[in-house]
Protein backbone atom coordinates (compact mmCIF):
# COMPACT_ATOMS: atom_id res chain seq x y z
CA UNK A 1 0.00 0.00 0.00
CA UNK A 2 2.85 2.40 0.78
CA UNK A 3 3.91 2.30 -2.87
CA UNK A 4 1.17 4.84 -3.59
CA UNK A 5 1.66 8.58 -3.19
CA UNK A 6 -0.81 10.43 -0.97
CA UNK A 7 -1.92 13.94 -1.85
CA UNK A 8 -2.98 16.35 0.90
CA UNK A 9 -4.81 19.55 -0.04
CA UNK A 10 -4.42 22.35 2.49
CA UNK A 11 -1.30 23.17 4.51
CA UNK A 12 -3.12 24.38 7.60
CA UNK A 13 -2.90 22.84 11.06
CA UNK A 14 -4.72 19.64 10.09
CA UNK A 15 -3.03 19.24 6.70
CA UNK A 16 0.44 19.55 8.22
CA UNK A 17 -0.46 17.20 11.08
CA UNK A 18 -1.71 14.63 8.58
CA UNK A 19 1.32 15.01 6.30
CA UNK A 20 3.67 14.53 9.26
CA UNK A 21 1.84 11.39 10.46
CA UNK A 22 1.80 9.79 6.99
CA UNK A 23 5.42 10.53 6.08
CA UNK A 24 6.48 9.24 9.50
CA UNK A 25 4.89 5.88 8.63
CA UNK A 26 6.55 5.60 5.23
CA UNK A 27 4.19 7.31 2.80
CA UNK A 28 5.44 9.75 0.18
CA UNK A 29 3.20 12.82 0.44
CA UNK A 30 2.48 15.70 -1.92
CA UNK A 31 1.25 18.62 0.18
CA UNK A 32 -0.70 21.26 -1.76
CA UNK A 33 -1.48 24.85 -0.92
CA UNK A 34 -1.77 27.98 -3.06
CA UNK A 35 0.06 29.89 -0.32
CA UNK A 36 3.81 29.36 -0.71
CA UNK A 37 4.43 30.87 2.74
CA UNK A 38 2.07 28.30 4.29
CA UNK A 39 3.98 25.52 2.52
CA UNK A 40 7.28 26.91 3.80
CA UNK A 41 5.96 26.98 7.36
CA UNK A 42 4.63 23.44 6.94
CA UNK A 43 7.99 22.09 5.77
CA UNK A 44 9.81 23.78 8.64
CA UNK A 45 7.35 22.44 11.24
CA UNK A 46 7.69 18.92 9.88
CA UNK A 47 11.49 19.07 9.86
CA UNK A 48 11.41 20.32 13.44
CA UNK A 49 9.05 17.52 14.49
CA UNK A 50 11.35 14.95 12.88
CA UNK A 51 14.40 16.36 14.66
CA UNK A 52 12.58 16.27 17.98
CA UNK A 53 11.59 12.65 17.34
CA UNK A 54 15.23 11.73 16.67
CA UNK A 55 16.52 13.55 19.74
CA UNK A 56 13.83 12.01 21.89
CA UNK A 57 14.52 8.50 20.63
CA UNK A 58 10.97 8.17 19.32
CA UNK A 59 12.08 5.82 16.59
CA UNK A 60 14.99 3.63 15.56
CA UNK A 61 17.37 4.65 12.78
CA UNK A 62 15.70 2.05 10.57
CA UNK A 63 12.29 3.62 11.06
CA UNK A 64 13.71 7.11 10.37
CA UNK A 65 15.34 5.90 7.16
CA UNK A 66 12.04 4.39 6.07
CA UNK A 67 10.18 7.70 6.47
CA UNK A 68 8.43 8.94 3.36
CA UNK A 69 9.31 12.07 1.42
CA UNK A 70 7.38 15.35 1.47
CA UNK A 71 6.86 17.29 -1.76
CA UNK A 72 5.24 20.73 -1.56
CA UNK A 73 3.19 21.83 -4.59
CA UNK A 74 1.17 24.94 -5.39
CA UNK A 75 -1.13 23.61 -8.14
CA UNK A 76 -3.61 20.75 -7.95
CA UNK A 77 -2.45 19.30 -11.27
CA UNK A 78 0.74 18.21 -9.48
CA UNK A 79 -1.35 15.62 -7.61
CA UNK A 80 -2.03 13.56 -10.75
CA UNK A 81 0.23 10.71 -9.64
CA UNK A 82 -1.52 10.25 -6.27
CA UNK A 83 -3.52 7.14 -5.49
CA UNK A 84 -5.32 8.80 -2.58
CA UNK A 85 -5.97 12.52 -2.07
CA UNK A 86 -7.20 13.87 1.28
CA UNK A 87 -8.76 17.33 1.14
CA UNK A 88 -8.43 19.54 4.24
CA UNK A 89 -9.43 23.04 3.11
CA UNK A 90 -11.55 25.40 5.17
CA UNK A 91 -14.95 24.22 6.44
CA UNK A 92 -16.75 25.94 3.55
CA UNK A 93 -18.75 23.63 1.25
CA UNK A 94 -18.21 25.91 -1.78
CA UNK A 95 -14.43 25.90 -1.30
CA UNK A 96 -14.38 22.13 -0.87
CA UNK A 97 -16.59 21.56 -3.91
CA UNK A 98 -14.27 23.68 -6.06
CA UNK A 99 -11.29 21.52 -5.06
CA UNK A 100 -13.12 18.28 -5.77
CA UNK A 101 -14.38 19.41 -9.17
CA UNK A 102 -10.81 20.39 -10.08
CA UNK A 103 -9.51 17.00 -8.93
CA UNK A 104 -11.95 15.37 -11.37
CA UNK A 105 -9.75 16.66 -14.20
CA UNK A 106 -6.47 15.78 -12.47
CA UNK A 107 -6.78 12.30 -11.00
CA UNK A 108 -7.24 8.92 -12.67
CA UNK A 109 -10.61 7.29 -12.05
CA UNK A 110 -8.97 4.70 -9.77
CA UNK A 111 -7.81 7.33 -7.26
CA UNK A 112 -9.72 7.72 -3.99
CA UNK A 113 -10.65 11.21 -2.82
CA UNK A 114 -11.32 11.76 0.88
CA UNK A 115 -13.01 14.73 2.53
CA UNK A 116 -11.53 15.55 5.94
CA UNK A 117 -14.18 17.65 7.66
CA UNK A 118 -15.83 18.25 11.02
CA UNK A 119 -19.42 18.40 9.82
CA UNK A 120 -19.80 19.18 6.09
CA UNK A 121 -21.97 16.68 4.18
CA UNK A 122 -19.80 14.20 2.27
CA UNK A 123 -22.73 13.28 0.02
CA UNK A 124 -23.27 16.86 -1.14
CA UNK A 125 -19.61 17.20 -2.08
CA UNK A 126 -19.55 13.80 -3.79
CA UNK A 127 -22.52 14.73 -5.98
CA UNK A 128 -20.72 17.79 -7.35
CA UNK A 129 -18.09 15.47 -8.87
CA UNK A 130 -18.18 13.18 -11.90
CA UNK A 131 -17.10 10.22 -9.75
CA UNK A 132 -19.14 10.19 -6.52
CA UNK A 133 -18.32 6.51 -6.06
CA UNK A 134 -14.69 7.30 -5.17
CA UNK A 135 -15.44 10.08 -2.66
CA UNK A 136 -15.41 9.10 1.02
CA UNK A 137 -15.17 10.94 4.31
CA UNK A 138 -12.11 10.59 6.54
CA UNK A 139 -12.39 12.47 9.83
CA UNK A 140 -8.86 12.50 11.26
CA UNK A 141 -8.39 13.82 14.79
CA UNK A 142 -5.77 16.49 15.56
CA UNK A 143 -2.94 15.91 16.27
CA UNK A 144 -3.05 12.97 13.86
CA UNK A 145 0.13 11.30 15.14
CA UNK A 146 -1.34 10.99 18.64
CA UNK A 147 -4.75 9.63 17.64
CA UNK A 148 -5.22 5.91 17.04
CA UNK A 149 -8.68 6.07 15.42
CA UNK A 150 -10.16 7.58 12.26
CA UNK A 151 -13.86 8.03 11.54
CA UNK A 152 -14.54 6.94 7.94
CA UNK A 153 -17.80 8.15 6.40
CA UNK A 154 -19.61 6.19 3.71
CA UNK A 155 -22.09 8.01 1.49
CA UNK A 156 -24.86 6.09 -0.32
CA UNK A 157 -22.76 6.46 -3.48
CA UNK A 158 -19.36 5.34 -2.16
CA UNK A 159 -17.96 2.18 -3.77
CA UNK A 160 -16.74 -0.63 -1.55
CA UNK A 161 -13.32 -0.51 -3.24
CA UNK A 162 -12.90 3.17 -2.31
CA UNK A 163 -13.75 2.49 1.34
CA UNK A 164 -11.41 -0.51 1.39
CA UNK A 165 -8.48 1.52 0.02
CA UNK A 166 -9.08 4.30 2.56
CA UNK A 167 -9.26 1.82 5.44
CA UNK A 168 -6.11 0.06 4.22
CA UNK A 169 -4.21 3.36 4.12
CA UNK A 170 -5.33 4.13 7.67
CA UNK A 171 -4.34 0.65 8.86
CA UNK A 172 -0.89 0.74 7.26
CA UNK A 173 -0.40 4.17 8.87
CA UNK A 174 -0.77 2.43 12.23
CA UNK A 175 -4.35 3.41 13.03
CA UNK A 176 -7.78 1.83 13.25
CA UNK A 177 -10.95 3.00 11.52
CA UNK A 178 -14.70 2.73 12.02
CA UNK A 179 -17.10 3.26 9.12
CA UNK A 180 -20.27 5.26 9.77
CA UNK A 181 -23.01 6.64 7.52
CA UNK A 182 -23.05 10.21 6.29
CA UNK A 183 -24.94 12.60 8.57
CA UNK A 184 -24.06 16.12 9.69
CA UNK A 185 -21.40 15.89 12.41
CA UNK A 186 -21.14 12.11 11.94
CA UNK A 187 -20.65 10.43 15.35
CA UNK A 188 -17.73 12.20 17.01
CA UNK A 189 -18.63 15.84 16.49
CA UNK A 190 -22.34 15.38 16.94
CA UNK A 191 -21.57 14.23 20.49
CA UNK A 192 -18.32 16.10 21.22
CA UNK A 193 -19.70 19.54 20.39
CA UNK A 194 -22.41 19.13 23.03
CA UNK A 195 -19.76 18.24 25.64
CA UNK A 196 -17.63 21.27 24.74
CA UNK A 197 -20.58 23.66 24.56
CA UNK A 198 -21.91 22.60 27.97
CA UNK A 199 -18.43 22.67 29.50
CA UNK A 200 -18.00 26.27 28.32
CA UNK A 201 -21.40 27.16 29.75
CA UNK A 202 -20.31 25.75 33.14
CA UNK A 203 -17.66 28.45 33.31
CA UNK A 204 -20.22 31.21 32.74
CA UNK A 205 -22.40 29.68 35.44
CA UNK A 206 -19.49 29.74 37.90
CA UNK A 207 -19.67 26.00 38.49
CA UNK A 208 -16.02 25.12 37.81
CA UNK A 209 -12.71 26.26 36.34
CA UNK A 210 -11.36 24.86 33.04
CA UNK A 211 -8.83 22.75 34.99
CA UNK A 212 -11.57 21.32 37.20
CA UNK A 213 -13.79 20.41 34.24
CA UNK A 214 -10.98 18.70 32.32
CA UNK A 215 -9.60 16.94 35.39
CA UNK A 216 -13.02 15.42 36.11
CA UNK A 217 -13.39 14.21 32.53
CA UNK A 218 -9.91 12.68 32.63
CA UNK A 219 -10.32 11.05 36.01
CA UNK A 220 -13.95 9.97 35.88
CA UNK A 221 -14.42 9.18 32.20
CA UNK A 222 -10.91 8.38 31.05
CA UNK A 223 -10.66 11.25 28.56
CA UNK A 224 -7.09 11.97 27.50
CA UNK A 225 -7.44 15.77 27.67
CA UNK A 226 -10.97 16.80 28.69
CA UNK A 227 -13.45 18.87 26.63
CA UNK A 228 -11.93 22.33 27.12
CA UNK A 229 -8.32 21.35 26.39
CA UNK A 230 -9.70 19.48 23.37
CA UNK A 231 -11.50 22.64 22.24
CA UNK A 232 -8.22 24.58 22.41
CA UNK A 233 -6.52 21.94 20.25
CA UNK A 234 -9.31 21.95 17.66
CA UNK A 235 -9.66 25.76 17.62
CA UNK A 236 -12.49 27.73 19.22
CA UNK A 237 -13.47 29.25 15.86
CA UNK A 238 -13.82 25.75 14.41
CA UNK A 239 -15.93 24.73 17.41
CA UNK A 240 -18.33 27.65 16.89
CA UNK A 241 -18.53 27.04 13.15
CA UNK A 242 -19.27 23.34 13.67
CA UNK A 243 -21.95 24.14 16.27
CA UNK A 244 -23.60 26.51 13.80
CA UNK A 245 -23.60 23.80 11.12
CA UNK A 246 -25.12 21.30 13.58
CA UNK A 247 -27.68 23.90 14.70
CA UNK A 248 -28.87 24.38 11.13
CA UNK A 249 -29.11 20.62 10.65
CA UNK A 250 -30.75 19.59 13.93
CA UNK A 251 -32.20 22.77 15.41
CA UNK A 252 -30.83 25.32 17.89
CA UNK A 253 -31.93 23.66 21.14
CA UNK A 254 -28.79 21.52 21.54
CA UNK A 255 -26.21 23.25 19.38
CA UNK A 256 -26.43 27.04 19.81
CA UNK A 257 -22.87 28.18 20.72
CA UNK A 258 -22.58 29.36 24.30
CA UNK A 259 -21.93 33.02 25.07
CA UNK A 260 -18.43 32.11 26.30
CA UNK A 261 -17.47 30.49 23.00
CA UNK A 262 -18.81 33.37 20.91
CA UNK A 263 -16.97 35.91 23.06
CA UNK A 264 -13.69 34.01 22.74
CA UNK A 265 -13.95 34.07 18.94
CA UNK A 266 -14.75 37.79 18.95
CA UNK A 267 -11.66 38.44 21.11
CA UNK A 268 -9.41 36.23 18.97
CA UNK A 269 -8.82 33.70 21.74
CA UNK A 270 -8.95 30.67 19.45
CA UNK A 271 -6.95 28.16 21.48
CA UNK A 272 -3.48 26.75 20.94
CA UNK A 273 -3.03 28.28 17.47
CA UNK A 274 -3.56 31.84 18.77
CA UNK A 275 -1.68 31.36 22.06
CA UNK A 276 -4.76 31.67 24.23
CA UNK A 277 -8.05 29.85 24.62
CA UNK A 278 -9.38 28.23 27.78
CA UNK A 279 -5.68 28.00 28.67
CA UNK A 280 -2.70 30.24 27.89
CA UNK A 281 0.10 28.76 25.76
CA UNK A 282 3.76 29.51 25.32
CA UNK A 283 6.30 28.13 22.82
CA UNK A 284 6.66 24.82 24.61
CA UNK A 285 3.72 23.47 26.60
CA UNK A 286 1.33 25.82 28.34
CA UNK A 287 1.02 27.92 31.45
CA UNK A 288 -1.35 26.57 34.07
Amino acid sequence: MKDIRVGIVGAGVMGVSLAHALTATGYDVSLHDHDTEALGRAARRMRQASRIARLGGAGSRASIEQAGELHCVTTLDKLGDCGVVIENVTEDPAAKEHVHRTLDDVLPETAVVAVNTSAVSISEIALTTRHPDRVVGAHFMNPVSQSTMVEVIATPYAASWALEIMQRLIRTAGKESVVVSDATGFVINRCLMIFINEAAALLDDGVATPHAVDRLFRGCLGHRTGPLRTADIIGIDTIVHTLNVLSRAYGPARFTPSARLRQMVDEGHLGYKSGRGFYSYVTEGDTK
